[in-house]
């Protein structure tokens, strides 16, 4: 079993029997680079943490395309001091806080030792996460969507296990998915629909949408899916955390067993594991 001190070798990526998992490899990507530094020096130690961090998940990743059908273990190594800073940068400055208030200017003031505890916290299974903060919204028909603010901290953590998980799930994602994955967007898709449909008759363009996935999506199920490949119990530990820290609104705090709040960093990640890989 190994240890949380980021200074291990990243490379030792366990493994063990899987349920079966059948889906085809597609392109790699890479974690989102950050926002610049100030100084030369500041953009050199962040230009070598991102390299680390880089080296580190293309290990995650070559583990996970050649062992397809077998449980990675020992994952919460790479979510190392160098991936929470990673993981802070990526985020907007100008986010809204969460509900301790904290903004990321005020975070970065003591960047270094924050981050060094959290670490700490994160490895030694203290780390809890607040519950978000509940805000709202308004769609273009005129209703509201509910949106969870995460603390800024609980963003930092939840980014640097999304990076895993992306290094494991993009070796398994189709060519033919674009939502939430790094490099793709909407206008790729439009592109790959454009080329589609000039290229090869086509009959029928389908638009659809879930009604209320984020909202509805079975805490159980969610993890079921997690477990085909995460065979570290850290790992899901933490994404049990997130799911349970509940919602704070108008006072109170609401804990479901369903859904998970939008807005949230890991939550696209963990909805597109569990939509994409259950379809047909």
């Amino acid at each position: 079993m190994m240890h949380g001190d980021e200074k291990s070798d990243p490379a030792k990526v366990a493994m063990k029997p899987a349920n079966k998992v059948e889906r085809s490899a597609a392109e790699q990507a890479e974690p989102r680079a950050g926002a610049e530094g100030n100084a030369g020096e500041r953009n050199t130690f962040r230009a070598q943490n991102r390299g680390d961090v880089s080296q580190s998940l293309d290990r995650v990743r070559q583990a996970a395309k050649l062992r397809k059908k077998e449980k990675l273990t020992t994952l919460l190594h790479h979510v190392s001091v160098d991936a929470l800073h990673e993981a802070f940068h990526a985020l907007k400055p100008k986010a809204a806080a969460g509900v301790d208030g904290v903004t990321w200017e005020e975070y970065e003031a003591h960047l270094e030792p924050r981050l060094q505890d959290l670490h700490a916290r994160i490895h030694r299974g203290a780390y809890r996460p607040q519950p978000a903060r509940r805000v709202y919204i308004p769609k273009a028909d005129g209703k509201m969507r509910p949106l969870a603010v995460a603390a800024l901290e609980d963003k930092i953590a939840q980014g640097a296990v999304a990076m895993v998980l992306s290094a494991i799930y993009e070796e398994e994602f189709l060519g033919f998915s674009y939502g939430f994955r790094p490099g793709r967007g909407p206008h790729d898709a439009l592109d790959a629909l454009a080329m589609a449909i000039t290229t090869r008759k086509v009959s029928f363009i389908v638009d659809a949408d879930i009604r209320s996935f984020f909202d509805t999506v079975n805490h159980d199920w969610l993890i079921r899916f997690l477990e085909h490949r995460i065979g570290d119990k850290r790992i899901i530990r933490l994404i049990q955390k997130w799911l349970k820290a509940g919602v704070l609104e108008n006072g109170s705090v609401t804990v479901s067993g369903s859904g998970t709040g939008q807005g949230a960093v890991i939550t696209p990640r963990t909805q597109k594991i569990t939509f994409d890989l259950s379809a047909p």
